[in-house]
């Protein structure tokens, strides 16, 4: 008995992608199905960058396939395209730019740019262009983190060309100022530093632009929940009450100004004692959780109170580089994963393949 592609697509619709829950023919996955014989030769596209799953999706879909009467050679090919996702309505898209997702807290000291970082080294390494803008104009920490120095380049004079690291685009107000110059600028000098710095920086062809906001809810966030066209917002926090009354303010902010939120991430949830392996939850146990649970969020991850963590950081060479195979780079890249499954199922803009409609009088 022959194979023919409705076969196959009869048997897809009943497979699940386990990152997206949904089946590969609904999810718009499947591509190509070509038939020789009994051979079954698939391309898969998905929506979102996970290099890192390749495999287990290739073994899955072909074992299932293979589960077809009479199916021969299974070949299973699998790529990936981001596309550009819908955003706040009346603001403009960012030249160069998919998408945005938005890194904040409610306060400081939770790991938000560590965790800012380490996603975006973890989309890239699932195969994504990525952008890092650090929105900290008073306290920029990702030259540092990413290891850069120098200054960028401007071809033209008036805009810059981004520095890079690790395959990862950067621009910072660090690069522009010596590291021990305070900015002592009021809100409005600084809204329009930020805004300079993305729409001014030559961003090369990014699917995902990672903003390491500052902790609050003052200007900045104001401005690019405003003027910004942000595709999501990850809240960073810890378990500690204190923490999380401030995180939940950020969520609500971004709430109000019609932000999607994509998920909570928690930091130092658990310390495990490098001496003696006791593990203590040290800042409270559950609290990003039972926080997803109240808002009806996603919860992205936990991640530990690790010495490691801190010293990739500080070193220049965060813990998603620093240690690819470890424990705790798998978790940034998970997170990673389920941020760009989120934005991969929102609906997509298709506002720069419109052409502009000019009238003329002839």
């Amino acid at each position: 008995m022959a194979i023919s592609e409705a076969d196959v697509s009869a048997s897809l619709r009943a497979l699940n992608d386990p990152n997206t829950g949904r089946d590969f023919v609904s999810g718009k996955s499947v591509r190509k199905v070509q038939i020789d014989g009994n051979n079954v030769a698939i391309d898969l596209m998905l929506a979102y960058p996970a290099r890192s799953q390749h495999e287990v999706l290739r073994k899955l879909v072909a074992q299932h396939l293979a589960a077809l009467p009479g199916a021969g050679k299974i070949t299973v090919n699998i790529s990936h395209k981001v596309a550009s996702h819908a955003v706040q309505r009346g603001v403009k898209l960012v030249p160069g730019v998919k998408n945005i997702i938005a890194v904040a807290s409610g306060k400081g000291g939770v790991g938000k740019s560590t965790t800012a970082v380490n996603l975006a080294l973890a989309l890239a390494a699932e195969g994504a262009q990525v952008g890092v803008l650090d929105a900290d104009i008073y306290g920029p920490s990702q030259p540092t983190m990413l290891g850069i120095a120098g200054r960028p380049e401007s071809k033209d004079g008036k805009t810059l060309e981004p520095l890079e690291a690790y395959g990862v685009q950067a621009m910072s107000i660090g690069f522009l100022i010596d590291a021990d110059t305070p900015m002592v600028w009021r809100g409005p000098m600084v809204t329009q530093a930020l805004e300079q710095l993305l729409r001014d920086t030559n961003w090369r062809d990014v699917d995902y632009l990672i903003v390491d906001l500052p902790p609050g809810t003052g200007d900045i966030q104001l401005t690019l929940a405003q003027k910004v066209p942000v595709t999501g917002a990850v809240i960073v926090t810890t378990p500690q009450d204190i923490a999380l009354i401030d995180a939940r303010k950020g969520l609500k902010m971004f709430e109000k100004v019609s932000v999607p939120i994509v998920g909570v991430v928690e930091n130092m949830a658990i310390h495990i004692c490098s001496k003696c392996g006791h593990a203590e939850h040290i800042f409270g146990e559950g609290g990003g959780e039972r926080m997803c649970r109240d808002y009806n969020v996603p919860f992205l991850g936990s991640l530990p109170l690790d010495i490691r963590i801190r010293e990739n950081a500080d070193s220049g060479r965060p813990t998603v580089v620093a240690d690819p195979d470890g424990a705790i780079a798998q978790i940034y890249k998970e997170i990673a994963r389920k941020t760009a499954v989120f934005v991969a199922q929102k609906a997509e803009d298709f506002s720069a393949k419109f052409p502009s409609i000019v009238i003329q009088n002839t």
